[in-house]
């Protein structure tokens, strides 16, 4: 799932170098931290967070297959 949430923000964004993705697990929940640049937080966020509910979607799908529950936190460094 980190893996998932890394590849859609490097893509995302103008400095992928500049991309942290961390991963917490506990139990059968999990919770990813995503870290970008201040100049590239509208690009993960999009329009009314629209880019960001649909990267929350996808990762909740990886996480059922799994049988687990994730969730999604975008910030800045």
């Amino acid at each position: 799932m980190k893996a998932l949430v890394e590849y859609i923000a490097r893509s995302l964004v103008d400095n992928p170098e500049d991309v942290d993705v961390r991963e917490f697990t506990s139990g059968n929940h999990v919770d990813i931290e995503l870290s970008v640049a201040k100049d590239d937080m509208g690009r993960v966020i999009g329009k009314r967070g629209r880019v960001a509910n649909a990267m929350r979607a996808l990762l909740r799908v990886a996480a059922e297959r799994e049988g687990k529950r994730a969730s999604l936190d975008v910030s800045d460094p």
